[in-house]
């Protein structure tokens, strides 16, 4: 079946309908990991977007489900170029195109997602329409198009109540504002107990369990909606409880802490994007899906300083917070699949815990 792919500016696409056939605006935005295409999927921070792969080949080891971040997949759609329609690998359980159609998830293969990627480089990310309507008034889904935005995602992929996952070491309270499953499994790993609270849990709650660490997790949509949970965050920030925070839970922080974040021409989003620590100098290759940053020159010295830099932009990929037990990074140290090259955040996180204590 026929399907297109329709862009704010007029651009339109003619491949393939792969997944479910409903019609759907999004905001749409790409990815330059070359594997992990489930992981992308099943992450709660693609919420209210499309996703494009760049990579060209997209389906062919199959979905493996004990691979997902999530329970289900988030993205309100996906791109590719090419669908491998009969996937080889012994640990696949399904399909791409049925994963995709099981869960409602509309997409189109067989466009030029090289030519697409550039149109969204060039004139930043806009939203988009896929749809299998051969007789689709232009003008008319263009109009409408410029009247989507993201909103209300946190709410929508948070838990919906406290949860706990068994551990014998540090007690680490995690605040689930759209959480991948490997941030609690990383900390698992390391003996931790992690208590899961849902994103508007007040801070006296999180505070009157008496964890070791808080972490505050990945999450989608833009921060500045989030000024309910920024409230909570900064009761957390006044604690003495060490906190790790990643991705949104970076962006929240500094809000809290007095600093503002802004949007992205076009994000940062793979596993191949390179960040210096400012420390020690060296550079590592992280995973990252973000269409905010803190705004470098909004941050107080006195409150906290920058600790990584993006090597390809200069912008802001994490910072350390001054006479407190914080750090939050803009990336993914519980990169899965991806660069493992950040893992020794999480220990550094536990040193904090110790410590503190």
């Amino acid at each position: 079946m026929k399907a297109f792919l329709i862009l704010e500016d007029g651009t339109v696409f003619k491949g393939s309908s792969i997944g479910s056939t409903r019609e759907v605006i999004s905001e749409i935005v790409f990815n330059t990991s070359m594997t992990g295409y489930l992981e992308v999927l099943t992450d709660p921070s693609y919420a209210g977007q499309a996703v494009v792969m760049t990579y060209p080949l997209i389906g062919n080891y199959g979905i493996c489900h004990e691979d997902m971040e999530s329970l289900k997949p988030w993205p309100d759609g996906y791109i590719v170029r090419e669908l491998s329609r009969i996937p080889s690998n012994f640990r696949s359980g399904d399909t791409l195109q049925h994963f995709l159609k099981e869960h409602n998830i509309p997409g189109i293969s067989g466009i030029d997602t090289r030519a697409l990627t550039k149109i969204l480089r060039e004139k930043g990310t806009m939203n988009g329409m896929i749809t299998t309507d051969e007789g689709f008034d232009l003008g008319e889904v263009i109009l409408r198009m410029k009247t989507y935005s993201v909103t209300g995602v946190v709410e929508k992929t948070t838990c919906r109540e406290k949860y706990v996952l068994p551990g014998c070491g540090k007690k680490v309270a995690l605040l689930d504002l759209g959480a991948k499953n490997n941030i609690a499994r990383s900390l698992q790993e390391r003996g931790c107990e992690v208590a899961v609270y849902p994103a508007f849990a007040k801070a006296e709650e999180i505070l009157s369990s008496r964890p070791d660490g808080i972490m505050l997790s990945n999450g989608p949509g833009d921060p500045k909606e989030c000024v309910e949970i920024i409230g909570e965050i900064k009761k957390l920030y006044e604690s003495n409880v060490p906190i790790f925070a990643i991705c949104l839970g970076h962006q929240l922080m500094a809000l809290a802490a007095g600093a503002d974040t802004h949007k992205l021409k076009y994000g940062h989003r793979g596993g191949n994007h390179p960040v210096k620590d400012l420390e020690t100098g060296r550079v590592y290759i992280s995973s990252q899906n973000h269409g905010y940053v803190v705004d470098v020159d909004t941050i107080d010295p006195v409150v906290a300083v920058p600790a990584f830099v993006n090597v390809n932009d200069g912008t802001n990929e994490g910072l350390k917070y001054m006479n407190k037990n914080i750090f939050t990074v803009q990336y993914h140290p519980e990169a899965c699949p991806g660069p493992q090259d950040s893992g020794y955040l999480f220990d550094r996180f536990i040193k904090m815990m110790e410590v503190g204590k």
